[in-house]
């Protein structure tokens, strides 16, 4: 024979389930949204200083939960130049044009203030 007992309730979970219907997890995303955008801005090497104020993001809905997205609009003959900066490429004259690591470092707070944030969100009473 199987016996269950339960005693209390369930606000705590209902809670839980009514505040992520209500969506607000989505102002602490767009909020980090924007941080990264400026975070990237400030990061990218600037010579005409197209690429580093091209810079945007998307909150996307997908199956498995919510993420964001940044990307960057500067491409040149179909080449994203924000990864050109990242990478390095090569010249017309068979030189290299070794790649700046400017994306990673600048968004290593960003991602753990969202952790951080995300992280507040889900627990709040």
């Amino acid at each position: 024979m199987i016996s269950i007992t339960q005693r209390g309730n369930f606000k705590l979970t209902e809670t839980f389930f009514n505040r992520a219907l209500t969506a607000e997890y989505l102002n602490a995303l767009n909020r980090c949204g924007q941080a990264g955008i400026a975070a990237l801005s400030a990061a990218t090497p600037v010579d005409t200083g197209k690429t580093a104020s091209s810079w945007d993001f998307k909150v996307v809905q997908t199956a498995k939960g919510v993420k964001i997205a940044w990307f960057n609009s500067n491409v040149n003959n179909g080449v994203p130049i924000a990864i050109l900066i990242q990478y390095g490429h090569g010249t017309r004259n068979g030189g290299f044009v070794q790649g700046r690591d400017y994306i990673n470092p600048a968004m290593k707070p960003i991602f753990d203030k969202l952790a951080n944030d995300m992280w507040k969100e889900v627990t709040k009473l």
